[in-house]
């Protein structure tokens, strides 16, 4: 459950041993591809508020969207609805 240690591994990486620092080096520094892999997993498999330890709506996410929508699995509905909600209201 630690998400700040460098060395820990995140709880939304059940089935791969990588560290904190390693996601957030990929966010940071990795190809286009591996942060919409990213971006996407941790929409995937963390809970909401633990999302955005890890990516921005404005900075990581809207830039992405049409990209990272197809990879949300069945949480893909919930973050439509979600952030089409925030655009609508003008939260974003």
């Amino acid at each position: 459950m630690d998400l700040e240690s460098p060395d820990a591994v995140p709880y939304f990486n059940w089935d791969a041993p990588v560290t904190n620092a390693e996601v957030r080096r990929a966010l940071a520094t990795g190809s286009e591809d591996d942060k919409i892999y990213w971006i996407a997993r941790i929409m995937r498999e963390a809970r909401y508020d633990d999302v955005w330890k890890y990516v921005s709506l404005r900075d990581d996410v809207l830039p992405r969207w049409q990209d990272i929508e197809p990879h949300l699995g069945r949480w893909q509905d919930k973050w439509r609805f979600l952030i089409e909600g925030f655009v609508e209201r003008g939260l974003v």
